[in-house]
């Protein structure tokens, strides 16, 4: 009786229980539903990863300025001071100052000198309540985003914005020295191949880091050349705005005649008729880009043919876009047009 309990029990196991136990066994491996819900949340969580891995390593740590951090920025036409952060400020100046299709490298030496130009000033101020103004013939220039985006073709004004901004980002803190302290980083549009002592544009003694250099393929940009003709009643009518008892012999080559060139091949002094003038006084007068000019006189006619834009102290523009499109990166163009300086963060100093 005992031996048929154990054959019965043996039998229900074999045909009822194992077969149940197996089935069960097998179900979540062929559970398409589950294995798909699976994958999704595991790719899901990978690309949760991914997305704050790639959000970690596309953000740039925000300098922290020690001193400088925000200076205060006058305008020249409401005569309204305003604070501002650095770093947005020389958006405004680099976009204002330099083309944004130059090449990065040469945007980023711009966003250098301008930062190192700005901090110069905060140490040497020229207005009573504020850092620096807005207008380019005393300080430099100054662009509001909304002006500078609405002088821009609308295909290119985020793209154009997005590298001024990447330029001032990738350099910041950054700025050029010269025995530990900041320069003062002039720059200028165009050399026309050679760039000029302060001395010879300002007086005084000059800067130890701002001498002559070369610069070749700026005459490929349209800053490079131009011309001024005039008339001789317009050019005795120019001259007299300062000169009123100004007298020129016209038949007289001598009477307006280039006396001196300076170490740059620019015009040092010049003679018009009964005064001698400085090239910078006669770029002035006459409207001229520059001081590194020819004169020719013809049928009754005086034209100024004129190399370079600007006065062609430090860093030409043109001259670092030409090295950047040579694979020279903006600490070499820096070092080429500034003798003897290093790159240092201002909170170093």
């Amino acid at each position: 009786m005992k031996k048929i309990f154990i054959y019965f029990f043996a039998f229900l196991f074999i045909c009822f229980i194992l077969p149940a136990l197996l089935t069960k066994r097998d179900i979540p491996t062929s559970s398409g539903d589950n294995n798909i819900d699976n994958i999704e949340n595991t790719e899901s969580a990978k690309d949760t990863e991914n997305n704050i891995q790639n959000t970690q390593e596309n953000k740039e740590e925000k300098y922290t300025y020690n001193k400088y951090g925000t200076i205060k920025l006058l305008h020249s036409k409401t005569g309204e001071v305003e604070e501002v952060a650095l770093d947005d400020y020389l958006c405004n100046v680099v976009s204002g100052e330099m083309p944004a299709d130059y090449e990065l490298e040469a945007l980023k030496a711009q966003a250098i000198v301008a930062r190192t130009y700005t901090i110069y000033k905060c140490q040497n101020p020229k207005h009573n309540n504020a850092d620096i103004c807005d207008d380019s013939t005393c300080c430099q220039a100054w662009v509001s985003k909304e002006d500078r985006l609405a002088r821009w073709e609308e295909s290119k004004r985020e793209t154009n914005w997005q590298k001024i901004e990447q330029c001032v980002r990738e350099t910041q803190g950054k700025i050029i020295t010269y025995n530990n302290q900041p320069i003062n980083a002039f720059f200028h549009a165009n050399s026309g191949g050679t760039t000029e002592l302060p001395v010879n544009v300002w007086g005084g003694s000059g800067y130890p880091y701002l001498q002559v250099v070369q610069t070749a393929g700026e005459e490929g940009y349209t800053q490079y050349s131009s011309e001024v003709n005039l008339t001789q009643q317009e050019l005795i009518n120019k001259l007299k705005e300062k000169y009123s008892d100004i007298q020129i012999d016209f038949n007289n080559d001598e009477q307006i005649k280039i006396l001196e060139y300076t170490d740059s091949n620019r015009v040092k002094t010049i003679r018009f008729g009964n005064h001698e003038l400085s090239g910078v006084e006669t770029r002035t007068l006459l409207g001229l880009k520059s001081t590194n000019f020819e004169i020719k006189k013809e049928n009754g006619r005086i034209m100024f043919s004129v190399k370079g834009y600007g006065h062609g102290v430090g860093m030409s523009q043109t001259g670092a876009d030409t090295m950047a499109k040579q694979g020279n990166n903006y600490e070499e163009i820096i070092k080429h047009f500034y003798i003897g300086v290093e790159i240092k963060e201002i909170n170093s100093l």
